[in-house]
């Protein structure tokens, strides 16, 4: 079928929409991000959100119609620029402490280079169910992580699940790090000190 140029220029009038549209999708995506970041989910407006990305209010509706669209996409454009830790390769350390302590370092050092997003994320999956929901995916992850790490430990299933499974769950929350970081004053290392002792007294028997 030979194509008329009237066809082609059709054609590729779409092609430009629909890359139009991309673009503005990952320009409304970028500037939600950087507002979740700076002032938090709570207080950013769509209004605020369509000025930054440079597009109308009707068109941030158009691409995300509601409040759970818009953070799925921010969450994982997030994620996808900014990995968390993989636990799979702690999985190589058999010596628990050891594996928790490289575990730690990772974890904290994350920690610390998105502690702004992190701690307005916190205080808005807090209040908000919408934030809570789309959020499942990076608790899921947080599970996984301690389920790698309480693995080194060999104890029964029952121990797991109890008082190490909660010790592990401390050591590895944002706000704890948070806590002994910004509140406490101390560095990573130190942090990650505490941490270890604690879950070792967690494992001791009485």
């Amino acid at each position: 079928m030979v194509q008329t140029s009237e066809t082609k220029r059709g054609k590729y009038e779409l092609k430009r929409r629909a890359e139009r549209q991309e673009e503005n999708r990952r320009r409304i995506t970028e500037a939600a991000v950087e507002l979740h970041t700076t002032v938090g989910v709570a207080r950013t407006t769509i209004s605020e959100i369509a000025e930054r990305a440079g597009v109308q209010r009707r068109t941030v509706y158009n691409h995300f119609p509601d409040e759970r669209d818009l953070l799925t996409a921010c969450m994982g454009h997030y994620w996808a620029v900014n990995p968390l830790p993989d636990p799979g390769p702690w999985e190589e350390i058999s010596e628990p402490e050891a594996r928790l302590r490289s575990a730690l370092g990772e974890v904290y050092a994350f920690y610390g280079r998105h502690e702004r997003l992190l701690a307005n994320f916190a205080a808005d999956a807090h209040v908000n169910p919408t934030v809570r929901e789309v959020a499942e995916p990076y608790y899921r992850h947080w599970e996984r992580a301690k389920e790698v790490l309480a693995a080194a430990w060999e104890t029964p299933d029952e121990r797991r699940g109890g008082v190490l499974d909660a010790a592990l769950g401390l050591a590895l929350e944002f706000r704890t790090w948070s806590t002994l970081a910004r509140r406490g004053g101390i560095g990573d290392e130190q942090a990650i000190e505490v941490m270890v002792g604690m879950v070792r007294c967690s494992m001791m028997r009485d």
